[in-house]
């Protein structure tokens, strides 16, 4: 259901664009508007990732410099049969991460120093497990294509709105016609691009916690991060809004309901569907690191860190 809502939306966000382009010039218009379109997402299929990574800093790590990292998704990446992606570090102090990359061949998975301070290793194997569901489900593809479809649309409209208004043809939209269009285009296609966005980071989460084989790990991470979002302001992400819907959790702002101008679902219905999933799955909840005496309480940098009482994500 989630691969079907998503081809609907994507069609329909292809639908508009295609509608844009001929109400501003016709049967050609339309044909320029597909070209546009082509051009564009060839442009952006070679070079999305390497423009994000360099836009957020993040720089390539090994295992010579962070072995507990790297060997983390190494582990995680065999377990889902996965190709071993290259690995980035962002120096931002709030915990977040994304994927990018064209396919599984050519995919990196990229984390904040914040996460790597504030998550336990658990946590952070959730993080990174869902991270490879989207590499693995070609997402970090299908949301380069969305982006780039709908800031086409946004560009189409201001076309439309600087010819419209000069001419009065058969294709021409008129004064107010054009204005409605350069609103209502864009909007449209930011709904569309937001709705894709929700369905697919709920699949991850679905996949993700599969291969991490502890749907609470994520859960109890998701927690954290949604938690420090509000409190510790992402500024790159404040300066490059259109690359909000990458990160795992909204690097801008929280949103407590699923609405139609939220970039993610609701970590509390994210939360459910993963309790959902866990009792599914016969899994109970993570218990925390730092009430396990087995397991020690480590930096992913292999230092110790202090042990904090932990009364769990939900009090």
């Amino acid at each position: 259901m989630n691969y079907f809502r998503t081809a609907m939306l994507l069609a329909g966000l292809t639908a508009l664009f295609m509608g844009v382009g001929y109400l501003i010039g016709g049967a050609s218009g339309a044909m320029i508007a597909l070209v546009i379109a082509a051009a564009t997402n060839l442009f952006t299929y070679w070079n999305s990732d390497r423009m994000v990574l360099s836009m957020y800093g993040a720089h390539e790590v090994d295992r010579s410099s962070a072995p507990e990292l790297v060997g983390l998704v190494a582990e995680l990446a065999g377990r889902a049969g996965l190709p071993m992606p290259r690995v980035f570090l962002m120096d931002e102090p709030q915990p977040n991460a994304f994927a990018t990359g064209r396919n599984p061949e050519n995919a990196a998975v990229a984390v904040t120093t914040g996460l790597m301070r504030q998550l336990s290793r658990e946590e952070l194997a959730g993080v990174i497990a869902h991270e490879l569901a989207h590499i693995k489900n070609h997402d970090t593809l299908l949301m380069t294509i969305t982006a780039t479809i709908a800031g086409a649309i946004s560009m189409l409209a201001q076309f439309g709105m600087f010819f419209g208004g000069n001419r009065d043809n058969n294709n021409g939209l008129g004064v107010v016609g054009s204005i409605l269009m350069m609103i209502l285009a864009p909007l449209g296609a930011m709904l569309v691009q937001m709705a894709i966005s929700r369905t697919r980071e709920y699949a991850a989460d679905n996949l993700g916690a599969r291969i991490a084989g502890q749907p609470m790990w994520l859960a109890s991470a998701l927690v954290k991060i949604e938690g420090a979002a509000h409190q510790v302001p992402n500024y790159e992400a404040e300066r490059n809004p259109a690359t909000a819907h990458m990160f795992i959790i909204n690097p801008l702002s929280g949103h407590g309901v699923d609405n139609l101008f939220a970039t993610h679902p609701s970590t509390q219905n994210r939360i459910a569907a993963l309790q959902q999933l866990a009792a599914e799955l016969g899994t109970r909840a993570a218990p925390s690191v730092g009430a396990n005496e087995n397991y020690p309480a480590r930096s992913p940098w292999g230092r110790s860190s202090p042990r904090r009482p932990s009364p769990g994500p939900w009090g």
